[in-house]
């Protein structure tokens, strides 16, 4: 048999295969360089951008739990100037689409943002990130509010030209209405899930353990949650879907796709290993040789329910 056809395509982008790297857990691609090989993977997603600066939360900021990880660090990253001067020179030399994750406190930051990336060479596309709180609108977190996520995807498709992935919270009453707002704003793809929320406390000091008292839980620990949205949201919209939520192996990210994932991000599991993603690309690639499957794409949405 000849080596399985492992390429997907999401909103136009060529992926060799379907694996990705889930925003905040690669750095800007460069620091796993040593670790793996970067066009081993379908595409890197940059840490989440800003429109300035930001130096994250105070720590202790992330802590180990049953089955997972809590994480509270805040959307640290160099700002959108920095990233175009010092990060995106190294990613235009890899042979890898880059998608650059986005987000914003306020409507304008968003456009602005996804303004200063239009039309630049080396992103293939944006990733917006809609679980930020609106802080002209009392705080409430673009994410949960229908008609606040459609304003900020519609303002984002406004001042880009490049593919739209929104990255959708699983912290909402009905996944499948916010999937539904974000098609309609102009969404080209759709991610998902963000953490779910949670907390750590020392049982010794009576104390949460995060300096931010909740975090946002990753890892094995919310892969049924994941799973289960991501088969909502494949029959409920007709938008190629990105499964997120506790992969750590090919066989983990095939129960995506069989969910009807066209592509998934690894991001828990590069902390434990940092060849992961490049690992779970070819441990999925071994599944479909010894299943005699020619193309990775017959998976998708093949469930039998």
């Amino acid at each position: 048999m000849q080596r399985p056809d492992m390429s997907v395509a999401i909103a136009g982008i060529e992926m060799r295969n379907p694996v990705m790297t889930a925003s905040g857990t690669f750095g800007y691609g460069a620091e796993f360089a040593d670790y793996l090989d970067l066009e081993s993977i379908g595409a890197m997603i940059t840490k989440g951008l800003s429109l300035k600066p930001k130096a994250g939360n105070p720590t202790p900021r992330i802590v180990e739990t049953s089955g997972g990880m809590l994480n509270a660090i805040g959307l640290q990253n160099v700002g959108i100037d920095a990233f175009i001067e010092q990060k995106l020179p190294y990613l235009k030399n890899v042979n890898t689409p880059v998608i650059a994750n986005l987000y914003g406190n306020t409507l304008e930051e968003y456009g602005e943002v996804a303004s200063r990336l239009d039309g630049l060479a080396g992103v293939a596309g944006i990733e917006v990130n809609i679980s930020c709180p609106n802080v002209k609108q009392g705080g409430i977190v673009f994410g949960t509010d229908p008609s606040a996520a459609q304003e900020v995807v519609s303002l984002v498709k406004k001042n880009t030209s490049k593919p739209l992935i929104v990255k959708l919270s699983p912290n909402v009453t009905d996944v499948v209405v916010m999937a539904k707002a974000c098609a309609d704003a102009g969404a080209d793809a759709l991610s998902l899930i963000n953490t779910l929320t949670g907390m750590a406390i020392d049982l010794e000091r009576r104390r949460p353990v995060l300096a931010n008292v909740t975090g946002g839980l990753s890892g094995p620990a919310i892969k049924p949650v994941a799973l289960r949205m991501v088969w909502q949201v494949a029959k409920a919209v007709s938008l190629p879907i990105i499964g997120i939520g506790g992969i750590m192996t090919g066989r983990d990210a095939l129960e995506f796709m069989l969910a009807g994932a066209t592509a998934v991000q690894v991001g828990t599991a590069s902390f434990l290993d940092p060849s992961a993603a490049q690992r779970i690309a070819r441990e999925m690639e071994e599944y479909l040789v010894e299943h005699g499957i020619a193309s990775v794409r017959s998976l998708i949405g093949a469930l039998e329910v």
